[in-house]
């Protein structure tokens, strides 16, 4: 790889970065504390950015430094390995969180027994369902004890 071919992967990643975030060119260069026009520069190929620029760059887009000088090819073929890789952990994850926010919205709606999750806590409106249901009239937890009671 010539230099000229790994300072077009550094210019390109620069902008693919900037524009990911959807920031414009006076953003990040508020950011990096370079002019406008040399961050114009450094993404047409025009100037070159020192070390020390370098690293706030890659400070600015919280990557590290080493990640500015993959190519793009590279760059988005390791998310995509990434996010396969961990897409069905989340998926089963989001799935089980949702499943139990229901369980706890009928606890909370319908006078249901609230489930036994592994793992999981009851909120504290319904940590303890055997003392404490949801009053149908006024959605406010009551007593089944006083209920029981006659209060």
């Amino acid at each position: 790889m010539t230099e000229s071919e790994l300072r077009a992967i550094v210019q390109t990643n620069i902008k693919r970065y900037r524009n990911y975030r959807k920031w414009t060119q006076a953003q990040l260069a508020e950011k990096v504390e370079i002019s406008t026009n040399f961050l114009s520069d450094v993404e047409n190929g025009k100037k070159w950015i020192s070390l020390e620029t370098m690293i706030k760059f890659a400070s600015t887009f919280n990557v590290e430094p080493f990640e500015l000088f993959k190519p793009a090819e590279a760059a988005e073929a390791s998310v995509s390995v990434l996010f396969s890789r961990y897409n069905g952990e989340v998926v089963k994850a989001v799935s089980e969180s949702l499943e139990r926010i229901y369980d706890y919205y009928q606890v909370l709606t319908d006078e249901k027994p609230c489930p036994k999750a592994k793992g999981a806590k009851a909120p504290a409106a319904v940590s303890n369902v055997k003392t404490y249901r949801i009053s149908k009239k006024t959605k406010r937890p009551r007593s089944v004890a006083e209920n029981d009671s006659g209060k």
